[in-house]
């Protein structure tokens, strides 16, 4: 599987022209993917669905993906619906990323359910086999092409193992799933999609790295061009990782413009050669 790249957008409203210069700027400068988090109860931040479908019409070619769609405040079946009439609306250009839900406290206030961890990971299950059999129903519209896929953002046992037998991708972030963990976690991914009859081969493996590309530095995804370079290659070695997307915490245009220009290209080419 071709390694894809890409770059995060906060769904901040404070400089909605920004967002919307930055979205432009990503998607001319040839990465693959923007992601934007889904957290509506943030009074800071625009509704997600609205930003994608927004910043998907102002540019050409690069594909969008919520990470993650918070399940407990959008029913699966209208998901399923605003996915595929995105999807057809844009070419192709959107990838649904699914989460079980988080902060409930937050969900709760705005009319969603409490779950419990096992009820969430159930409640997720569930959705996807809903959201797949609307997708394929002759009476169900409009049909989506190939390239919508769900990912999910996983970090649990559970979870991990609904990855591998039911998802096309896999998100997790550097924030939450450690370089110590993402190892076992990405093995126990192949482990379940073998057991479910899948090739681990075929599951797009997302990581998306929150840090800084500038002076060398000791901590991951913090450093050089080189550094980054070298840690990326690694990760797509050791642990099946295919795609990786930036979460720069400073000066996002000129990081983002160094991760596209100089990051990207060297990664490729190393691995390439390899």
């Amino acid at each position: 599987m071709d390694l894809i790249f890409g770059a995060n957008i906060d769904p901040a409203h404070a400089d909605p022209a920004g967002t919307s210069r930055l979205a432009s700027r990503i998607d001319q400068a040839g990465l693959d993917l923007i992601t934007i988090q889904d957290h509506p109860y943030r009074p800071a931040y625009h509704d997600t669905w609205t930003l994608l479908t927004y910043l998907a019409a102002r540019t050409q070619r690069v594909a969008f993906v919520p990470t993650v769609a918070n399940l407990p405040l959008r029913p699966p079946a209208m998901l399923a619906k605003a996915a595929a009439s995105l999807d057809s609306l844009t070419g192709g250009r959107l990838r649904l990323g699914l989460g079980a839900g988080a902060f409930w406290d937050d969900i709760v206030s705005m009319g969603g359910p409490r779950r419990s961890p096992g009820e969430a990971v159930d409640a997720l299950s569930d959705a996807i086999d809903l959201i797949r059999s609307l997708w394929t129903s002759p009476a169900f519209g409009p049909t989506p092409s190939r390239d919508l896929e769900i990912w999910l953002g996983a970090n649990g046992p559970r979870m991990l193992d609904l990855v591998g037998t039911k998802a096309d991708g896999w998100q997790p972030s550097l924030l939450h799933m450690g370089l110590d963990r993402l190892p076992a976690a990405s093995a126990r991914i192949d482990a379940a999609a073998t057991l479910a009859g899948r090739s681990p081969g075929s599951i797009r493996k997302v990581y998306n790295l929150a840090g800084t590309i500038g002076s060398p530095s000791a901590q991951p995804f913090h450093g050089s061009v080189r550094q980054w370079v070298d840690q990326i290659v690694e990760l797509v070695g050791k642990c099946g990782m295919n795609g990786f997307v930036f979460w720069p915490q400073e000066d996002h245009h000129r990081q983002i413009d160094v991760f596209a220009a100089e990051v990207v290209p060297a990664v490729t080419a190393s691995i390439k050669e390899d």
